[in-house]
């Protein structure tokens, strides 16, 4: 099977951000972001480079920004979604949060949107496709030359626990603390065509897997690769999927100026004529496990002898090293915003604190992440 990917201009940024609606008296869930995407879809000007969508759930709205010559102009994008979709929710009493999880919500109350693919994908996975209460955020970075996405797919794979940790906003589950700082990395690997990707050479080889699985009826083309890093053949980009959803827009714009800076830090090198990090693929699974339960306290495999490192250290010292070239991006204040994550604590360790401090009350939990979110819009 031949798949073309879309030409990009290299370096460009896309953003996508899901969106729980919820109930501000009481942090439940509330299903109205059909009404909620209609109201936004009705206002929307011309010259509106953002977008307000469906996902799986009707509790839901993602917002995605245009194509971005850079983070802040794709940060400037979701901004303006938001408002948009304020001016929508506010007169409906609906108030906006995010995280990996809801503190408390319970997957039997949530209604599935109304799309033959949602419901094509809950026929086949049952349970677990009406388990997948989960919020998370996609970066697109524009690749120019086909020839690069595997290779730079194979070398980011190694950053995805580092990303996994900073983002990582799941600690409860259907009212339960899981000890795991992002349950939802896990959960939502049980879907049959999610995780980590396979580690492929080339374009060539992944034209090869893609076939054999429509050829099977596995899934029907390259929007089912759910993969925590993907190709998006359609944009010309490659896409990170692994990060919890982000519980602020700072902490948004920081995430995606690690995934620019280190395409681009990756991209160079294969420019240079040289090879480009790799690790077994054994060690991505036991890094992807080690960031999920333990977040910013992990210790990660960072080298193909098995060197464990604290992923805090390695986050710091990788900062270091991609300092100058988000300075080139554009992005270098956003990508201090790790280091603002690595001191104030990532989405979880935040959560924990509030719930601790409530005595276990969930509820306070839902109303943390609401007031965080809406303090820190743009």
């Amino acid at each position: 099977m031949q798949l073309e990917f879309a030409r990009s201009e290299r370096g460009t940024v896309g953003l996508e951000w899901e969106l729980m609606l919820v109930d501000p008296a009481t942090g439940e869930l509330v299903g109205r972001g059909p009404e909620i995407i209609e109201a936004v879809t009705a206002a929307a000007a011309d010259e509106d480079r953002f977008t307000a969508t469906a996902e799986l759930l009707t509790n839901t709205v993602e917002i995605t920004s245009g194509v971005g010559r850079d983070v802040p102009q794709a940060i400037d994008d979701i901004a303006s979604a938001i408002a948009a979709v304020r001016r929508a929710s506010d007169p409906l009493g609906v108030e906006l949060m995010c995280a990996g999880s809801h503190p408390f919500a319970q997957w039997f109350e949530q209604a599935v949107t109304d799309k033959t693919r949602y419901h094509t994908l809950i026929e086949r996975t049952q349970w677990w496709g009406r388990n997948m209460m989960i919020w998370g955020v996609h970066v697109h970075v524009g690749v120019e030359d086909v020839r690069k996405v595997m290779p730079l797919i194979n070398a980011l794979s190694c950053y995805l626990p580092h990303l996994q940790a900073l983002s990582a906003s799941s600690p409860f589950w259907a009212g339960e603390r899981t000890g795991y700082a992002s349950n939802r990395a896990l959960v939502f690997q049980q879907l049959p065509t999610a995780g980590l990707p396979w580690p492929l050479d080339d374009w060539a080889a992944f034209e090869g897997y893609l076939d054999d699985m429509v050829r099977t009826g596995i899934m029907a083309d390259a929007t089912e690769v759910r993969w925590d890093i993907r190709p998006a053949p359609r944009w010309g980009t490659i896409e990170v999927r692994a990060c919890d959803g982000m519980s602020t827009l700072p902490e948004l714009a920081a995430v995606a100026a690690l995934v620019q800076s280190l395409v681009e830090r990756f991209s160079r090198e294969l420019d240079a004529g040289r090879e480009l990090p790799t690790l077994q693929p054994w060690y991505h699974r036991e890094n992807k496990w080690r960031a999920a339960r333990y977040g910013l306290d992990a210790e990660l495999i960072v080298d193909r002898s098995g060197l464990e490192r604290p992923v805090r250290a390695h986050l710091e010292e990788t900062l270091d090293e991609l300092l100058p070239i988000a300075a080139e991006l554009g992005c270098r204040s956003e990508l201090e915003g790790v280091r603002t994550t690595l001191a104030l604590g990532a989405s979880y360790q935040r959560q924990l604190r509030v719930a601790d401090d409530a005595g276990g009350d969930l509820r306070a939990v839902a109303a943390h992440l609401m007031r965080e979110f809406r303090a820190l819009e743009l």
